[in-house]
C-alpha cells in the first residue's frame, strides 16, 4: 500500500509539473541560473534517447521554454540551439542501442513484446515509409522516443537517417519553442496555461491514434503485429 500511495503521489507530482511547467521553469531558473540549460538538455536528451523515459515532457516543455524566453528567462536561440542539439544526440544514441543491443533482445522466440517478427515488420515499415518516418515522430510523444530505435534495430542507413535525425530535431524545436515564444504570453494564453498544454499534448498524440486505429487490423503494419 505504501508503494502504491508513493507511486501515485508520485504521478501526480508528474502532472503538476507538466501542467504548470511555465511556473515551475521559473522556480528552476531562480534556482540554478545558468545551469538550467544543461538540465534542459538532458531532459530533452533522455526522453529522445531512451526507450524507458518517453513519459518525459517533450512538446511542453518546448513550448514553455519559448513562452519564459519571451519574458528575457532564457535565451531563445541559445535555448534552441542547445535542444536541438540534444535532441540530434539523443535520437543518434538511440538508434545505435537498437542497432547493438535491439537485435539480441528480440531473439527470444515466446516473447509478445520483443517477437523477433516485430524486426521484420519494422524493416518493411521503414522501407515503405522512408525517412519521413523519423521526421514526423518527432512530434508524436512515445513514438518520438521509439522511433530512432526501432530504426537501429531495422538497419536503417545511418547516413539516411542522421539526415532526416538532424532535420526533425531542428524542425521540431524551432516550430514548438518558437510558437511558445510568439504566443506563449498572450493573455489568454497564460491565463489558460495548463489547458494549452493539454492541447498540445492531445493534438501531438492524435496522429499516433489515428494510425494505431487505422493499420490495428492490417498484418502488414508492425502496429497491429505489437497488439496481437
Amino acid at each position: 500500500m505504501d508503494v502504491l500511495n508513493f507511486l501515485f503521489s508520485t504521478f501526480l507530482q508528474f502532472v503538476d509539473f507538466i501542467l504548470h511547467l511555465d511556473k515551475h521553469l521559473v522556480e528552476i531558473v531562480k534556482e540554478y541560473g545558468f545551469w538550467v540549460y544543461f538540465i534542459l538538455f538532458g531532459i530533452v536528451f533522455a526522453e529522445t534517447g531512451f526507450v524507458v523515459t518517453p513519459f518525459l515532457p517533450g512538446d511542453s516543455l518546448l513550448f514553455a521554454c519559448g513562452a519564459l524566453a519571451a519574458t528575457g528567462g532564457l535565451n531563445p536561440h541559445l535555448i534552441a540551439a542547445i535542444l536541438a542539439l540534444a535532441a540530434i544526440l539523443g535520437d543518434t544514441v538511440n538508434y545505435w542501442l537498437g542497432h547493438y543491443i535491439g537485435a539480441r533482445i528480440f531473439k527470444k522466440e515466446k516473447s509478445w513484446f520483443f517477437n523477433p517478427a516485430h524486426l521484420v515488420r519494422t524493416q518493411k515499415f521503414y522501407d515503405k515509409h522512408g525517412g519521413k518516418t523519423i521526421i514526423i515522430a518527432r512530434f508524436v510523444p512515445i513514438i518520438r522516443t521509439f522511433a530512432p530505435f526501432v530504426a537501429g534495430i531495422g538497419s536503417m542507413n545511418y547516413t539516411k537517417f542522421i539526415f532526416y535525425n538532424v532535420t526533425g530535431a531542428i524542425l521540431w524545436v524551432a516550430i514548438v519553442l518558437y510558437a511558445g515564444f510568439f504566443f506563449g504570453n498572450l493573455e489568454i494564453v497564460k491565463n489558460n496555461f495548463s489547458l494549452v498544454i493539454i492541447s498540445i499534448i492531445i493534438i501531438s498524440v492524435l496522429p499516433a491514434v489515428y494510425e494505431f486505429l487505422k493499420h490495428r487490423n492490417d498484418p502488414e503494419d508492425p502496429v497491429s503485429l505489437v497488439n496481437k
